[in-house]
């Protein structure tokens, strides 16, 4: 193991971005035995560029190693979305947690106390800076070693769409020039919520969205967020937004991907978020949606404290295997019961679950009484959410009057159940609705024989 880490050491070392090989033995074994051809290393790595873009940190020790650079720092700290090796790099200050940070800058011959100050000028004051020129107030010999050694952008602002009710979708160039959006959605009663996105694009293949139909080389995923790209979203939010719309006072994890396919980074970025000299998001305000990867979903629960977001959308597993394939892994009975067992150590939690209701599929009022029998025993409440038409998808939403009903057949047994109305549809930024298709799209599962004529005449 440690020999492992050794071997990414030196990749990082000679400009190698080890981004497709963590927590993949299989790809450092094949490297290791095509060593001898540096030209094997040239066109596996030839997109690398001066940031690493490590979708995860390395989960290898590197404690032994004799190194004392801004790497051996940040590297045993955890943080691998950083410029951390090379004459001229410089560290990405996003994505590290506060205690990380503070230990940076004392790397560099400075008190832990201008490493507070640094943060709440990076997070609070309403400041959130993107340049050492906005970092008035700090000692000079301080900014000055900032200038040399830190980066403090991890986005570029591309461009920002305005829908009809107000709702803003921000797209936003990665530095190796793939593109993400994040949608800003007032709110009148000061309920302003900023949905991140966590990855580019998504490997779910969820039926109904149009995140998941983008294909590339690994389904529709094209690599995970850093921790820093993901908190740069809700700095940018504040930053451009607070003035107009007012405070951003809520975060929600239901962009592009899937969040807790990318949980170290996620979990990191949400402790950013929340930090009390920072961002300051409450917990209870920070969601984490997911689509059902229930190992993962036991590790969130069990690490963080923010809420839990769970994407249901079927009460049968023969739609759920269609409409979410992920159920075909983790099935209905293996995701609601280890909710059941998990909530029970949970004090005062509730988890959100998200039900997209599409025409004729999973809106009949017999599955809003399975859904009542599903959810028994979980401490939840229920978002009911219009499915919001995209190309290329044959489903239709489900109408308003039947939402209202299937509504109150939830609320007569007892359940705490919300209508939630599309918001951005006009501009492509409601939900399901973010990214580009491009030339070819991922295939669409087989639907079963009953829902055939439904999908037909839809």
């Amino acid at each position: 193991m440690e020999r492992s880490c050794i071997w990414m050491k030196r990749l990082v070392v000679i400009g190698i971005d080890p981004v497709f090989l963590v927590n993949t033995p299989s790809s450092i074994s094949s490297l290791r035995s095509q060593s001898s051809s540096p030209s094997t290393l040239v066109s596996l790595f030839s997109r690398h560029r001066s940031r690493s873009l490590s979708s995860t940190a390395c989960s290898l020790s590197l404690s032994a190693l004799p190194i004392e650079d801004d790497a051996s720092i940040l590297l045993n700290s955890g943080v691998a979305d950083s410029k951390i090796i090379g004459e001229n790099s410089k560290t990405l200050l996003k994505g590290m947690r506060y205690s990380e940070l503070e230990k940076w800058v004392q790397s560099h011959g400075f008190r832990p106390g201008q490493a507070m100050m640094l943060w709440k000028r990076l997070y609070g004051n309403n400041v959130w800076v993107h340049s050492c020129d906005e970092l008035e107030g700090l000692n000079k010999d301080f900014r000055k070693m900032l200038g040399v050694h830190a980066e403090f952008k991890a986005l570029s602002l591309r461009d920002v769409r305005t829908a009809s009710d107000g709702t803003r979708k921000i797209l936003f160039t990665l530095e190796d020039g793939l593109v993400i959006e994040t949608v800003i959605i007032p709110c009148d009663r000061g309920r302003n919520t900023v949905c991140v996105s966590s990855q580019v694009g998504c490997a779910m293949n969820c039926q109904f969205c149009y995140t998941g139909r983008q294909a590339s080389f690994k389904m529709g995923l094209r690599r995970h967020l850093t921790a820093a790209e993901i908190v740069e979203q809700a700095v940018f939010a504040r930053r451009l937004f607070t003035n107009e719309v007012g405070s951003i006072t809520n975060v929600v994890f239901m962009g592009m991907g899937e969040p807790l396919q990318n949980i170290d980074n996620v979990i990191r970025a949400a402790d950013v978020m929340v930090d009390e000299h920072g961002l300051h998001f409450s917990p209870r305000k920070v969601t984490i949606s997911t689509s059902g990867l229930v190992p993962q979903l036991k590790r969130f629960l069990h690490e963080s404290t923010c809420a839990l977001a769970v994407s249901l959308n079927a009460t049968t597993d023969e739609v759920r295997n269609w409409i979410m394939p992920i159920n075909r892994k983790y099935n209905l009975d293996s995701l609601l019961g280890t909710l059941r067992e998990e909530l029970q150590h949970k004090h005062n939690y509730k988890v959100l679950f998200e039900y997209v209701m599409l025409a004729g599929v999973n809106d009949s009022m017999e599955d809003a009484k399975r859904l009542i029998d599903l959810v028994q025993g979980i401490p939840c409440k229920i978002n009911l959410i219009s499915f919001n038409p995209h190309n290329g998808s044959p489903f239709k939403p489900t109408k308003d009057e039947k939402m209202i009903e299937f509504r109150n057949v939830l609320a007569a047994a007892g359940c705490t159940v919300f209508l939630r109305l599309s918001r951005g549809d006009d501009q492509m930024a409601a939900c399901g609705q973010l990214g580009k298709l491009g030339d070819f799209q991922v295939p669409l599962s087989r639907v079963p024989t009953r829902f055939e004529s439904v999908l037909s005449g839809a």
